[in-house]
Parts: C-alpha cells; sequence; structure tokens
C-alpha cells in the first residue's frame, strides 16, 4: 500500500499511512469497499492518492473475478457462487443475476436484471425473464447478492423465487434455482 500510496504526508510515511488507513477501516477488504470519497476524507490522504488506492481496489476485484465464461457448465449452487461471488460479495447494493443456460446447462450469458438499495432489489418476472425469451435460453437460474453478509433467503426472496418458477413453467424456461450470494457463503432460495 506504501507503494501506491507514493509518499507520505509531514511527520507520516507512507508506510505508517497505510498502517493507519488499515487501522481506521479494520481490514484490507474493508478499506478495498471504501469508496475514493470516503478514502480522500482521511488525513493525509486527498483526491489523487483516494483515487489511486479505490483504482487499484476495482483492479484487484477484476483480476479476482473468474470469468464466467460461455460454454462453461453450471452444475449448481456452489458453481453459481464460484462464477457471482466476484461480482456480487461486496457490491453495496443488491444485485439481481439472470444466468441464461443452453440445453445442457452450459452457461450462455449472465444478465443484470435488476439493482436496488442496501437490503432489497425489485424484480418483475417481466425483466427477470425479457433477455432469456429475446435470447432463446433454455434454463435459466436467478442469484442475487445481501450486502449484509448473510446468505439466509428472506421470505420475500422465497416468495419471488416462486413466482420466478411459475413465469418460468408458463414460458417454457425452466428455472433451475435462485442463490443467494453473500460475503458469508451461498443459500439456494429454491426449497
Amino acid at each position: 500500500m506504501a507503494i501506491l500510496l507514493g509518499h507520505g504526508c509531514p511527520g507520516t510515511s507512507a508506510l505508517d499511512l497505510g498502517r493507519r488507513l488499515l487501522g481506521r477501516y479494520g481490514s484490507l477488504r474493508a478499506l478495498a469497499r471504501a469508496g475514493a470519497q470516503d478514502l480522500a476524507a482521511c488525513e493525509g490522504m486527498g483526491e489523487a492518492r483516494a483515487a489511486r488506492l479505490a483504482a487499484a481496489a476495482e483492479l484487484g476485484r477484476r483480476a479476482a473475478a473468474l470469468p464466467a465464461r460461455r460454454g462453461e457448465a453450471v452444475a449448481g449452487p456452489e458453481e453459481v457462487f464460484r462464477l457471482l461471488a466476484p461480482r456480487l460479495r461486496d457490491a453495496r447494493q443488491e444485485r439481481f443475476l439472470a444466468l441464461h443456460l443452453d440445453t445442457r446447462h452450459r452457461l450462455e450469458r449472465v444478465v443484470e436484471v435488476s439493482v436496488g438499495s442496501l437490503d432489497n432489489t425489485p424484480v418483475h418476472p417481466r425483466e427477470a425473464f425479457a433477455a432469456a425469451v429475446r435470447e432463446s435460453a433454455a434454463a435459466v437460474i436467478f442469484a442475487h447478492n445481501h450486502p449484509s453478509g448473510d446468505p439466509t433467503p428472506s421470505p420475500e426472496d422465497l416468495a419471488l423465487t416462486e413466482r420466478l418458477r411459475a413465469v418460468g413453467e408458463l414460458l417454457g424456461i425452466p428455472v433451475l434455482d435462485h442463490v443467494v450470494v453473500a460475503d458469508g457463503g451461498w443459500t439456494s432460495a429454491s426449497r
């Protein structure tokens, strides 16, 4: 981090400034979640350093994310978690995604259906299936994150899963699963 910071500030080395930031945020992961504006407000930082740290954190997130490749088999919720956790687990808002699959349950595409707030995201079946219908997906798996870190499905998550399954049945696009992704792991909302 000292290399990214470049130099310290009067009376503080870059290494000490980095330690101070880690102390303030508690962990490297929490520091990486902080936005450039929050980092800039820290003593000794400034906008340029904050932007550099935020950019490095984003680059690290992207490098850590295993790309969901077209044609990759999606065998179950563990695989969904592996594919989507780097993209979802640190998000500050709920994001609802659809994984479009072919007839052999190989990934065709990942579509972001909706972005919501800290504790919910509005999802209407029309939007959830629009791209799947347009692209002739053979099946779908839905996934969304819980920014709280707890992957336990809410009653609303369970009700949405049932609605989506019913719509998928009518459309001839089976819903294979609805996976809730969080920092603490995953849970299937398809009971």
